[in-house]
């Protein structure tokens, strides 16, 4: 089980990466590893192992990967922008904030409350979202 959970981590946090067009060095800073083994994660000759500190940081990079791909609706290029656009409720770039492990948190409450209001707005109707003012007309 943990050969498993180290494959499908290291490779959904090096795909959210790409993803988001995080770099090797910035990576290597979240999730507290060197920029050398993140580039042996990307060749896949290096997997992180479960109940270690890299491994807990890259849980918590792909989980906000998910709040932030949901948030702006699949589109890549929108999220990559949000995380280096600075941010007035963040009081800095979202990036800079994710290199830290308490700045991870603190961006990941805010999309995970953004993806709350969002969510509560939305009302899946045959398979089309749609939002309540559309359901009124």
């Amino acid at each position: 089980m943990h050969a498993e959970a180290s494959a499908v981590v290291t490779k959904a946090v090096i795909r959210a990466a790409d993803r988001l067009k995080v770099s090797a060095p910035i990576l290597a800073s979240i999730i507290g590893v060197s920029e050398a083994t993140v580039s042996r994660m990307k060749r896949g000759e290096f997997e992180l192992e479960p109940n270690t500190k890299p491994f807990e940081l890259a849980v918590l990079f792909v989980r906000l990967f998910r709040s932030l791909d949901l948030i702006a609706g699949g589109d890549d290029k929108v999220a990559a922008t949000w995380l280096t656009a600075p941010n007035t409720i963040l009081d800095a770039r979202p990036i800079e904030k994710l290199q830290t492990a308490s700045g991870l948190g603190d961006v990941i409450a805010y999309l995970e409350a953004l993806e709350d209001d969002f969510g509560s707005k939305l009302i899946q109707r045959k398979g089309r979202v749609t939002t309540d003012v559309d359901l009124e007309l």
